[in-house]
């Protein structure tokens, strides 16, 4: 049985993944948003919940888990941080299953992992696809967001593989420092190709 051609795309923080795995979706590509499941299992009623409460007590209320409270528990801490992906990780492989089995008939579809060279994620897809963007553009979204500031993004970075390393290693990257109009034209361009290769 033929399955889709896993796509995985990845890119560091303020890069434009998000953006990007947008209009692979609008291009009719189903994507598989591994932050977007998490914030699922770990809000209000979500089924982590009470494995990460019991773990790391205080870090949840009825909203779910209290990012900030988590992070003050594991940030900064490895041994914590991996008992923390311990309960979230084999959980998220459960629901990327049942993503495959659901979209089965499909020529291909886009993993969303961010952190998909740290965790070795490279190795179970077909093709890396890596959104970049020049390093002061990255530097202006980030330092934009809400409660970010220099040190905590320098942090970030230091728990990143480099941009330039992803690009290295990418099978193909995906500019997002021109108009969002280029970009979508790049991913359609790219979806294109990689159907006509999978033709061939």
């Amino acid at each position: 049985m033929t399955r889709p051609l896993l796509i995985g795309l990845t890119g560091s923080i303020g890069m434009g993944k998000s953006t990007v795995a947008d209009m692979f979706e609008r291009a009719g590509v189903p994507v598989f948003d591994a932050d977007k499941e998490v914030r699922a299992m770990q809000g209000p009623g979500g089924e982590l919940v009470p494995a990460i409460e019991a773990e790391f007590p205080g870090s949840t209320g009825d909203e779910g888990v209290l990012r900030d409270a988590l992070g003050q528990q594991v940030f900064g801490d490895p041994e914590a941080l991996g008992r923390l992906e311990a309960i979230v990780h084999p959980a998220v492989a459960k629901r990327r299953g049942a993503f495959l089995i659901e979209h089965a008939g499909q020529d291909m579809v886009v993993f969303d992992i961010p952190l998909l060279f740290e965790k070795g994620g490279h190795e179970a897809v077909d093709v890396v696809v890596v959104v970049s963007a020049p390093a002061q553009t990255q530097r202006e979204r980030v330092l934009a967001r809400p409660g970010m500031t220099p040190d905590k993004f320098a942090h970030i970075l230091t728990l990143q593989v480099p941009d330039a390393e992803k690009r290295e290693r990418a099978d193909y990257v995906i500019d997002t420092g021109t108009p969002l109009a280029e970009t979508e034209a790049s991913v359609r361009t790219l979806i294109d190709h990689l159907r006509d290769q999978g033709r061939s």
